[in-house]
Protein backbone atom coordinates (compact mmCIF):
# COMPACT_ATOMS: atom_id res chain seq x y z
CA UNK A 1 0.00 0.00 0.00
CA UNK A 2 1.55 3.31 -1.00
CA UNK A 3 0.88 6.85 0.31
CA UNK A 4 0.05 8.09 -3.15
CA UNK A 5 -2.89 5.76 -3.56
CA UNK A 6 -5.55 7.47 -5.69
CA UNK A 7 -8.16 7.17 -2.95
CA UNK A 8 -6.27 9.40 -0.55
CA UNK A 9 -6.80 12.64 -2.46
CA UNK A 10 -10.54 12.58 -1.91
CA UNK A 11 -10.41 12.63 1.87
CA UNK A 12 -9.49 16.16 3.02
CA UNK A 13 -8.87 15.21 6.62
CA UNK A 14 -5.67 13.23 5.99
CA UNK A 15 -2.83 14.97 4.23
CA UNK A 16 -0.27 12.21 4.07
CA UNK A 17 0.53 8.55 4.73
CA UNK A 18 0.06 7.05 8.20
CA UNK A 19 3.43 8.36 9.46
CA UNK A 20 1.92 11.84 10.00
CA UNK A 21 1.85 13.34 13.48
CA UNK A 22 -1.78 14.38 13.59
CA UNK A 23 -4.73 12.04 13.81
CA UNK A 24 -6.80 12.23 10.61
CA UNK A 25 -9.69 14.11 12.15
CA UNK A 26 -7.65 16.92 13.68
CA UNK A 27 -5.78 15.49 16.62
CA UNK A 28 -8.20 13.85 19.06
CA UNK A 29 -8.19 10.09 19.49
CA UNK A 30 -11.44 8.89 17.93
CA UNK A 31 -11.44 5.48 19.59
CA UNK A 32 -14.44 5.72 21.79
CA UNK A 33 -17.80 4.12 22.04
CA UNK A 34 -19.84 7.28 22.26
CA UNK A 35 -22.45 7.65 19.56
CA UNK A 36 -21.90 11.09 17.98
CA UNK A 37 -25.61 11.47 17.52
CA UNK A 38 -26.41 10.38 21.00
CA UNK A 39 -24.43 11.16 24.13
CA UNK A 40 -21.96 13.57 22.50
CA UNK A 41 -23.31 16.87 21.32
CA UNK A 42 -22.37 17.09 17.61
CA UNK A 43 -22.62 20.87 17.65
CA UNK A 44 -20.68 21.33 20.83
CA UNK A 45 -17.58 19.47 19.67
CA UNK A 46 -17.32 17.30 22.80
CA UNK A 47 -14.61 14.66 22.77
CA UNK A 48 -15.96 11.24 23.88
CA UNK A 49 -12.85 10.87 26.04
CA UNK A 50 -13.16 14.22 27.74
CA UNK A 51 -10.22 15.75 25.89
CA UNK A 52 -9.95 18.65 23.52
CA UNK A 53 -12.74 18.99 21.01
CA UNK A 54 -11.48 18.06 17.54
CA UNK A 55 -13.74 20.65 15.99
CA UNK A 56 -11.81 23.43 17.72
CA UNK A 57 -8.36 22.99 16.22
CA UNK A 58 -7.02 20.83 19.01
CA UNK A 59 -3.27 20.08 19.04
CA UNK A 60 -2.01 17.00 17.17
CA UNK A 61 -1.59 13.69 18.92
CA UNK A 62 1.60 11.67 19.18
CA UNK A 63 2.90 9.35 16.48
CA UNK A 64 0.76 6.24 15.98
CA UNK A 65 2.19 3.52 18.21
CA UNK A 66 0.82 0.33 16.69
CA UNK A 67 0.25 -1.30 13.36
CA UNK A 68 -3.45 -1.31 14.19
CA UNK A 69 -3.41 2.49 14.46
CA UNK A 70 -1.72 2.73 11.06
CA UNK A 71 -4.32 0.41 9.54
CA UNK A 72 -7.10 2.44 11.10
CA UNK A 73 -5.76 5.62 9.49
CA UNK A 74 -5.40 3.94 6.11
CA UNK A 75 -8.95 2.65 6.47
CA UNK A 76 -10.22 6.20 7.05
CA UNK A 77 -8.27 7.41 4.02
CA UNK A 78 -9.37 4.65 1.66
CA UNK A 79 -12.99 4.46 2.70
CA UNK A 80 -13.53 0.74 3.03
CA UNK A 81 -14.43 -2.14 0.69
CA UNK A 82 -12.37 -5.30 0.57
CA UNK A 83 -10.07 -3.80 -2.03
CA UNK A 84 -8.59 -1.35 0.44
CA UNK A 85 -6.51 -4.21 1.87
CA UNK A 86 -6.61 -3.06 5.47
CA UNK A 87 -8.98 -5.64 6.92
CA UNK A 88 -9.76 -3.03 9.55
CA UNK A 89 -13.28 -2.39 10.83
CA UNK A 90 -14.47 0.80 12.48
CA UNK A 91 -16.76 1.42 15.41
CA UNK A 92 -17.97 4.22 17.62
CA UNK A 93 -16.66 7.68 16.76
CA UNK A 94 -14.49 6.25 13.96
CA UNK A 95 -17.53 4.79 12.22
CA UNK A 96 -19.48 8.03 12.64
CA UNK A 97 -16.55 10.04 11.21
CA UNK A 98 -16.39 7.63 8.29
CA UNK A 99 -20.10 8.10 7.62
CA UNK A 100 -19.71 11.88 7.36
CA UNK A 101 -16.93 11.36 4.80
CA UNK A 102 -18.92 8.70 2.96
CA UNK A 103 -21.88 11.04 2.60
CA UNK A 104 -19.69 13.47 0.68
CA UNK A 105 -16.94 11.42 -0.97
CA UNK A 106 -18.50 7.95 -1.21
CA UNK A 107 -19.16 6.30 -4.56
CA UNK A 108 -22.19 4.37 -3.40
CA UNK A 109 -25.66 5.58 -2.55
CA UNK A 110 -25.16 6.00 1.15
CA UNK A 111 -28.17 7.26 3.03
CA UNK A 112 -26.62 10.47 4.18
CA UNK A 113 -25.18 12.12 7.16
CA UNK A 114 -25.83 10.26 10.30
CA UNK A 115 -27.32 7.34 8.42
CA UNK A 116 -26.42 3.69 8.75
CA UNK A 117 -25.11 3.13 5.26
CA UNK A 118 -21.94 1.12 4.91
CA UNK A 119 -18.83 2.97 3.78
CA UNK A 120 -18.41 2.22 0.12
CA UNK A 121 -15.04 3.76 -0.62
CA UNK A 122 -13.73 7.12 -1.66
CA UNK A 123 -11.95 6.23 -4.85
CA UNK A 124 -12.41 6.62 -8.57
CA UNK A 125 -15.34 8.02 -10.44
CA UNK A 126 -16.21 11.47 -11.61
CA UNK A 127 -15.72 14.47 -9.38
CA UNK A 128 -18.91 16.09 -10.50
CA UNK A 129 -22.18 15.91 -8.72
CA UNK A 130 -24.16 15.00 -11.74
CA UNK A 131 -22.15 12.01 -12.91
CA UNK A 132 -23.75 8.63 -12.86
CA UNK A 133 -20.41 7.03 -11.99
CA UNK A 134 -20.20 8.86 -8.69
CA UNK A 135 -22.78 10.33 -6.37
CA UNK A 136 -22.99 11.58 -2.83
CA UNK A 137 -25.22 10.53 0.00
CA UNK A 138 -26.39 13.75 1.59
CA UNK A 139 -29.70 13.54 -0.21
CA UNK A 140 -32.11 16.42 -0.69
CA UNK A 141 -33.39 16.73 2.84
CA UNK A 142 -32.49 20.02 4.49
CA UNK A 143 -32.62 18.50 8.03
CA UNK A 144 -30.16 15.78 6.92
CA UNK A 145 -27.74 18.35 5.56
CA UNK A 146 -28.05 20.50 8.68
CA UNK A 147 -27.20 17.46 10.79
CA UNK A 148 -24.25 16.62 8.51
CA UNK A 149 -22.93 20.20 8.86
CA UNK A 150 -23.03 19.79 12.61
CA UNK A 151 -21.30 16.41 12.45
CA UNK A 152 -18.33 17.63 10.43
CA UNK A 153 -17.78 20.42 12.96
CA UNK A 154 -17.69 17.75 15.66
CA UNK A 155 -15.03 15.60 14.02
CA UNK A 156 -12.85 18.02 12.05
CA UNK A 157 -11.05 21.33 12.66
CA UNK A 158 -12.43 24.56 11.20
CA UNK A 159 -10.04 24.66 8.24
CA UNK A 160 -11.12 21.16 7.16
CA UNK A 161 -14.80 21.94 7.75
CA UNK A 162 -14.52 24.81 5.26
CA UNK A 163 -12.91 22.52 2.67
CA UNK A 164 -15.63 19.90 3.09
CA UNK A 165 -18.38 22.53 2.82
CA UNK A 166 -16.89 23.78 -0.47
CA UNK A 167 -16.66 20.22 -1.74
CA UNK A 168 -20.28 19.58 -0.79
CA UNK A 169 -21.40 22.67 -2.69
CA UNK A 170 -19.32 21.78 -5.75
CA UNK A 171 -19.75 17.99 -5.86
CA UNK A 172 -23.31 17.56 -4.67
CA UNK A 173 -24.95 20.68 -6.09
CA UNK A 174 -25.98 22.06 -2.70
CA UNK A 175 -25.91 25.71 -3.76
CA UNK A 176 -29.68 25.86 -3.71
CA UNK A 177 -29.70 24.90 -0.03
CA UNK A 178 -27.76 28.06 0.78
CA UNK A 179 -30.89 29.96 -0.15
CA UNK A 180 -32.49 28.64 3.05
CA UNK A 181 -31.83 30.69 6.23
CA UNK A 182 -31.37 27.62 8.45
CA UNK A 183 -28.62 26.34 6.16
CA UNK A 184 -26.76 29.66 6.22
CA UNK A 185 -26.87 29.67 10.00
CA UNK A 186 -25.33 26.18 10.09
CA UNK A 187 -22.35 26.64 7.75
CA UNK A 188 -18.85 27.83 8.72
CA UNK A 189 -18.47 31.19 6.98
CA UNK A 190 -15.33 31.98 4.94
CA UNK A 191 -14.31 33.88 1.80
CA UNK A 192 -15.32 31.02 -0.48
CA UNK A 193 -18.79 30.80 1.02
CA UNK A 194 -19.18 34.56 0.51
CA UNK A 195 -18.27 34.08 -3.17
CA UNK A 196 -20.94 31.40 -3.49
CA UNK A 197 -23.56 33.60 -1.82
CA UNK A 198 -22.72 36.48 -4.14
CA UNK A 199 -23.17 34.24 -7.17
CA UNK A 200 -26.64 33.31 -5.80
CA UNK A 201 -27.53 36.89 -4.94
CA UNK A 202 -30.07 37.43 -7.71
CA UNK A 203 -31.84 34.13 -7.01
CA UNK A 204 -31.94 34.63 -3.25
CA UNK A 205 -35.42 35.00 -1.72
CA UNK A 206 -36.09 37.99 0.50
CA UNK A 207 -36.43 35.73 3.56
CA UNK A 208 -32.78 34.68 3.13
CA UNK A 209 -31.12 37.97 2.23
CA UNK A 210 -30.86 39.30 5.79
CA UNK A 211 -29.21 36.07 6.94
CA UNK A 212 -26.89 36.12 3.93
CA UNK A 213 -25.86 39.70 4.65
CA UNK A 214 -25.12 38.77 8.26
CA UNK A 215 -22.90 35.90 7.10
CA UNK A 216 -21.08 38.15 4.61
CA UNK A 217 -20.68 40.92 7.20
CA UNK A 218 -19.07 38.54 9.69
CA UNK A 219 -16.48 37.44 7.13
CA UNK A 220 -15.82 41.03 5.99
CA UNK A 221 -15.37 42.28 9.56
CA UNK A 222 -12.92 39.45 10.30
CA UNK A 223 -10.93 40.36 7.18
CA UNK A 224 -10.91 44.05 8.08
CA UNK A 225 -9.56 43.28 11.55
CA UNK A 226 -6.76 41.24 10.00
CA UNK A 227 -5.85 43.55 7.14
CA UNK A 228 -6.78 47.14 7.93
CA UNK A 229 -4.18 48.17 10.52
CA UNK A 230 -1.15 47.02 8.55
CA UNK A 231 -2.54 48.42 5.29
CA UNK A 232 -3.06 51.89 6.76
CA UNK A 233 0.35 51.91 8.46
CA UNK A 234 2.21 50.73 5.36
CA UNK A 235 0.50 53.14 2.99
CA UNK A 236 0.71 56.13 5.33
CA UNK A 237 4.47 55.71 5.45
CA UNK A 238 4.64 55.29 1.68
CA UNK A 239 2.57 58.42 1.10
CA UNK A 240 4.84 60.44 3.38
CA UNK A 241 7.95 59.14 1.67
CA UNK A 242 6.53 59.79 -1.80
CA UNK A 243 6.46 63.56 -1.15
CA UNK A 244 10.13 64.45 -1.71
CA UNK A 245 11.55 67.79 -0.59
CA UNK A 246 14.95 69.35 -1.46
CA UNK A 247 15.69 71.09 1.85
CA UNK A 248 14.78 68.50 4.48
CA UNK A 249 15.41 68.65 8.18
CA UNK A 250 18.01 66.15 9.37
CA UNK A 251 15.43 63.64 10.59
CA UNK A 252 13.63 63.77 7.23
CA UNK A 253 16.67 63.05 5.00
CA UNK A 254 16.28 60.08 2.68
CA UNK A 255 19.88 58.87 2.96
CA UNK A 256 19.58 56.17 0.33
CA UNK A 257 18.44 58.58 -2.38
CA UNK A 258 20.77 61.32 -1.16
CA UNK A 259 23.86 59.10 -1.44
CA UNK A 260 22.88 57.89 -4.90
CA UNK A 261 22.30 61.46 -6.06
CA UNK A 262 25.77 62.50 -4.84
CA UNK A 263 27.94 59.59 -5.93
CA UNK A 264 29.76 61.97 -8.30
CA UNK A 265 31.03 63.75 -5.18
CA UNK A 266 32.76 60.67 -3.81
CA UNK A 267 36.19 61.42 -2.26
CA UNK A 268 38.35 58.26 -2.49
CA UNK A 269 41.02 59.60 -0.14
CA UNK A 270 38.49 60.17 2.59
CA UNK A 271 36.19 57.26 1.70
CA UNK A 272 33.13 59.44 1.85
CA UNK A 273 30.47 61.16 -0.26
CA UNK A 274 29.94 64.91 0.00
CA UNK A 275 26.13 65.43 0.14
CA UNK A 276 25.94 68.48 -2.05
CA UNK A 277 22.21 67.91 -2.68
CA UNK A 278 19.91 66.58 0.05
CA UNK A 279 16.73 64.64 -0.69
CA UNK A 280 14.15 64.20 2.04
CA UNK A 281 10.67 62.98 2.84
CA UNK A 282 7.69 65.28 2.98
CA UNK A 283 5.74 64.95 6.22
CA UNK A 284 2.09 65.19 7.22
CA UNK A 285 0.88 67.26 4.28
CA UNK A 286 -2.88 67.54 4.35
CA UNK A 287 -5.18 66.77 1.45
CA UNK A 288 -5.26 64.04 -1.18
CA UNK A 289 -1.80 62.91 -2.29
CA UNK A 290 -2.61 59.97 -4.56
CA UNK A 291 -5.54 58.66 -6.57
CA UNK A 292 -6.13 54.90 -6.59
CA UNK A 293 -8.36 53.11 -9.07
CA UNK A 294 -9.20 49.47 -8.33
CA UNK A 295 -10.52 47.82 -11.49
CA UNK A 296 -11.84 44.38 -10.54
CA UNK A 297 -12.91 41.54 -12.82
CA UNK A 298 -16.15 40.07 -11.43
CA UNK A 299 -16.28 36.97 -13.63
CA UNK A 300 -17.11 33.81 -11.69
CA UNK A 301 -13.51 32.62 -11.38
CA UNK A 302 -12.54 35.81 -9.53
CA UNK A 303 -14.93 35.43 -6.58
CA UNK A 304 -12.31 35.44 -3.80
CA UNK A 305 -10.49 38.37 -5.42
CA UNK A 306 -13.72 40.38 -5.49
CA UNK A 307 -14.20 39.81 -1.75
CA UNK A 308 -10.66 40.88 -0.82
CA UNK A 309 -10.70 43.81 -3.27
CA UNK A 310 -13.91 45.11 -1.70
CA UNK A 311 -12.40 44.98 1.78
CA UNK A 312 -9.18 46.68 0.68
CA UNK A 313 -11.20 49.26 -1.26
CA UNK A 314 -13.07 50.19 1.90
CA UNK A 315 -9.81 50.42 3.88
CA UNK A 316 -8.16 52.64 1.24
CA UNK A 317 -11.28 54.82 1.01
CA UNK A 318 -11.04 55.46 4.76
CA UNK A 319 -7.62 57.14 4.29
CA UNK A 320 -7.95 60.89 3.72
CA UNK A 321 -4.71 61.13 1.75
CA UNK A 322 -6.04 58.70 -0.88
CA UNK A 323 -8.90 59.22 -3.31
CA UNK A 324 -10.07 55.67 -4.04
CA UNK A 325 -12.33 54.53 -6.85
CA UNK A 326 -13.68 50.97 -7.17
CA UNK A 327 -14.81 49.74 -10.59
CA UNK A 328 -16.10 46.21 -11.21
CA UNK A 329 -16.72 44.74 -14.62
CA UNK A 330 -17.70 41.74 -16.70
CA UNK A 331 -19.04 42.74 -20.12
CA UNK A 332 -20.46 45.86 -18.47
CA UNK A 333 -18.80 48.33 -16.13
CA UNK A 334 -20.16 49.42 -12.73
CA UNK A 335 -18.62 52.14 -10.56
CA UNK A 336 -19.16 51.23 -6.89
CA UNK A 337 -17.16 54.10 -5.42
CA UNK A 338 -20.20 55.54 -3.63
CA UNK A 339 -20.64 52.25 -1.75
CA UNK A 340 -17.08 52.06 -0.40
CA UNK A 341 -18.06 53.11 3.11
CA UNK A 342 -19.59 49.64 3.53
CA UNK A 343 -17.84 46.69 1.81
CA UNK A 344 -20.92 44.51 2.33
CA UNK A 345 -22.92 46.90 0.13
CA UNK A 346 -20.07 46.75 -2.39
CA UNK A 347 -20.17 42.97 -2.47
CA UNK A 348 -23.92 42.82 -2.93
CA UNK A 349 -23.53 45.37 -5.71
CA UNK A 350 -21.40 42.93 -7.69
CA UNK A 351 -22.77 40.26 -9.99
CA UNK A 352 -20.40 37.32 -10.27
CA UNK A 353 -20.37 35.52 -13.59
CA UNK A 354 -20.76 36.58 -17.19
CA UNK A 355 -18.11 37.45 -19.76
CA UNK A 356 -15.09 39.74 -19.57
CA UNK A 357 -14.38 43.02 -21.38
CA UNK A 358 -11.18 44.39 -19.89
CA UNK A 359 -10.78 46.96 -22.65
CA UNK A 360 -14.13 48.54 -21.86
CA UNK A 361 -13.34 48.66 -18.15
CA UNK A 362 -9.94 50.28 -18.73
CA UNK A 363 -11.54 52.83 -21.07
CA UNK A 364 -13.81 53.91 -18.20
CA UNK A 365 -10.94 54.01 -15.70
CA UNK A 366 -8.83 56.03 -18.13
CA UNK A 367 -11.62 58.58 -18.44
CA UNK A 368 -11.62 59.08 -14.64
CA UNK A 369 -7.90 59.92 -14.37
CA UNK A 370 -7.29 63.64 -13.84
CA UNK A 371 -3.80 63.51 -12.27
CA UNK A 372 -1.86 60.83 -14.17
CA UNK A 373 1.43 61.37 -12.33
CA UNK A 374 -0.33 60.89 -8.98
CA UNK A 375 -2.56 57.96 -9.95
CA UNK A 376 -2.17 54.22 -9.36
CA UNK A 377 -4.41 51.90 -11.40
CA UNK A 378 -4.71 48.32 -10.12
CA UNK A 379 -6.26 45.86 -12.57
CA UNK A 380 -7.33 42.63 -10.83
CA UNK A 381 -8.14 40.08 -13.52
CA UNK A 382 -7.12 36.68 -14.90
CA UNK A 383 -6.74 38.51 -18.26
CA UNK A 384 -9.06 36.23 -20.23
CA UNK A 385 -10.18 39.07 -22.47
CA UNK A 386 -13.43 38.95 -24.41
CA UNK A 387 -13.06 42.49 -25.75
CA UNK A 388 -10.57 44.02 -28.15
CA UNK A 389 -7.08 42.88 -27.16
CA UNK A 390 -5.11 45.48 -29.11
CA UNK A 391 -7.12 48.35 -27.66
CA UNK A 392 -6.69 46.98 -24.15
CA UNK A 393 -2.91 46.93 -24.52
CA UNK A 394 -2.91 50.37 -26.16
CA UNK A 395 -4.81 51.83 -23.20
CA UNK A 396 -2.32 50.38 -20.73
CA UNK A 397 0.56 51.79 -22.78
CA UNK A 398 -1.12 55.22 -22.94
CA UNK A 399 -1.73 55.30 -19.19
CA UNK A 400 1.88 54.41 -18.45
CA UNK A 401 3.14 56.99 -20.96
CA UNK A 402 1.12 59.68 -19.16
CA UNK A 403 2.83 58.85 -15.87
CA UNK A 404 0.17 56.60 -14.32
CA UNK A 405 1.44 53.68 -12.25
CA UNK A 406 -0.22 50.51 -13.57
CA UNK A 407 -0.32 47.26 -11.58
CA UNK A 408 -1.84 43.98 -12.82
CA UNK A 409 -2.84 41.34 -10.27
CA UNK A 410 -3.86 37.96 -11.69
CA UNK A 411 -5.57 37.22 -8.38
CA UNK A 412 -5.94 38.86 -4.98
CA UNK A 413 -6.46 35.82 -2.80
CA UNK A 414 -4.68 33.11 -0.85
CA UNK A 415 -5.85 30.24 -3.07
CA UNK A 416 -2.46 29.52 -4.65
CA UNK A 417 -1.36 29.83 -8.28
CA UNK A 418 -4.22 31.17 -10.43
CA UNK A 419 -5.27 30.27 -13.96
CA UNK A 420 -4.66 33.19 -16.33
CA UNK A 421 -4.06 34.14 -19.96
CA UNK A 422 -0.29 33.85 -20.35
CA UNK A 423 -0.18 35.61 -23.71
CA UNK A 424 -1.84 38.72 -22.33
CA UNK A 425 0.32 38.60 -19.19
CA UNK A 426 3.45 38.50 -21.35
CA UNK A 427 2.20 41.42 -23.45
CA UNK A 428 1.61 43.52 -20.33
CA UNK A 429 5.04 42.61 -18.98
CA UNK A 430 6.55 43.84 -22.26
CA UNK A 431 4.85 47.20 -21.60
CA UNK A 432 6.45 47.42 -18.18
CA UNK A 433 3.35 46.26 -16.31
CA UNK A 434 4.20 42.73 -15.06
CA UNK A 435 1.22 40.57 -14.10
CA UNK A 436 1.45 38.47 -10.94
CA UNK A 437 -0.74 36.88 -8.28
CA UNK A 438 -0.88 38.63 -4.92
CA UNK A 439 -1.91 37.39 -1.49
CA UNK A 440 -3.90 39.70 0.81
CA UNK A 441 -0.89 39.95 3.14
CA UNK A 442 1.34 41.17 0.29
CA UNK A 443 -1.12 43.72 -1.10
CA UNK A 444 -0.15 46.62 1.23
CA UNK A 445 3.50 46.24 0.19
CA UNK A 446 2.55 46.20 -3.50
CA UNK A 447 0.52 49.39 -3.09
CA UNK A 448 3.30 51.05 -1.09
CA UNK A 449 5.83 50.26 -3.83
CA UNK A 450 3.47 51.60 -6.51
CA UNK A 451 2.88 54.83 -4.58
CA UNK A 452 6.62 55.35 -4.10
CA UNK A 453 7.35 54.42 -7.73
CA UNK A 454 9.82 51.74 -6.82
CA UNK A 455 10.16 48.14 -7.94
CA UNK A 456 7.13 46.02 -7.08
CA UNK A 457 7.65 43.13 -4.62
CA UNK A 458 6.73 40.45 -7.17
CA UNK A 459 6.71 36.87 -5.83
CA UNK A 460 9.22 34.89 -7.91
CA UNK A 461 6.99 31.90 -8.54
CA UNK A 462 3.97 34.01 -9.43
CA UNK A 463 5.66 36.41 -11.86
CA UNK A 464 5.04 35.85 -15.52
CA UNK A 465 8.41 35.87 -17.24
Amino acid sequence: MTPDAPHAAAAPHIDAAPHIDAAPHGGADPHGGADPHGGADPHGGADPHGGAAPGHDSPPSAHPRTDQERLRRWRLVLGGQGADGTGCSLSGADAAMDRTLEALYGSGGGDGAGGSGTAAGRSGGSQGAGSGARSGGLGGSAPQVARWLGDIRTYFPTSVVQVMQRDAIDRLGLSALLLEPEMLEAVEADVHLVGTLLSLNKAMPETTKNTARAVVRKVVEDLEKRLATRTRATLTGALDRSARISRPRHRDIDWDRTIRANLKNYLPDHGTVVPERLIGYGRAARGVKKDVVLCVDQSGSMAASVVFASVFGAVLASMRSLATRLVVFDTSVVDLTEELDDPVDVLFGTQLGGGTDINRALAYCQSQITRPADTVVVLISDLYEGGIREEMLSRVAAMKASGTQFVTLLALSDEGAPSYDREHAAALAALGAPAFACTPDLFPDVMAAAIERRQLPIPDMAMHQ
